[in-house]
């Protein structure tokens, strides 16, 4: 199994109107992906800012590249999301998962 790690970062005050776009959208909609096996969502407020942390997890790499492209390993941001980010990882990092529940 993989899992694919991203994070970044908003304003207190666009942090609830971020995760309103991101949770309907995300959540919901990538459970029908093939080889899509589960996510976690993370938020956390640091240093004036909050911070998320998105893990989706992969059957495989193939599956991963199925859904992401051939440059798998960049960001998927659409542009209405962006608005809010101050910034973001560029690039999801990406493990292999070595215990699972």
């Amino acid at each position: 199994m993989i899992a694919r790690v991203w994070h970044g970062t908003t304003t207190p005050e666009d942090a609830d109107s971020y995760e309103s776009l991101l949770k309907p959208e995300l959540l919901p909609g990538i459970s029908k992906v093939p080889g899509f096996k589960g996510s976690y969502f993370l938020r956390r407020n640091v240093a004036g800012e909050v911070e998320f942390l998105t893990i989706l997890l992969w059957e495989s790499l193939d599956a991963l590249r199925t859904f992401a492209g051939p440059d798998y390993e960049r960001s998927i941001i659409p542009e209405e999301r962006r608005k809010y980010l101050k910034r973001h990882d560029d690039f999801a990092a990406h493990y292999e998962v070595i215990s699972h529940p």
